[in-house]
């Protein structure tokens, strides 16, 4: 797993597609789904913690203001 969009080919797996038009909304939700398929034991902790860290860098980079058209 290595991007936001392996994060949600993984949740689709599990029936579940994210999409609010809100870049970071979409992200918040993809954090609660990734929680609660690793409380529920249906993903391994490896996953759990790379879907964790790329939410988490994917959450910063846009707060930051990196990769957005500021004109």
């Amino acid at each position: 797993m290595k991007s936001v969009y392996d994060i949600r080919q993984l949740l689709k797996k599990y029936g579940t597609f994210i999409y609010t038009g809100d870049r970071i909304g979409d992200l918040d939700l993809m954090e609660m789904e990734i929680n609660e398929l690793y409380e529920m034991k249906f993903i391994a902790i490896w996953d759990y913690q790379m879907a964790k860290l790329i939410l988490k860098s994917e959450k910063n980079r846009l707060s930051t203001g990196k990769g957005e058209n500021n004109s």
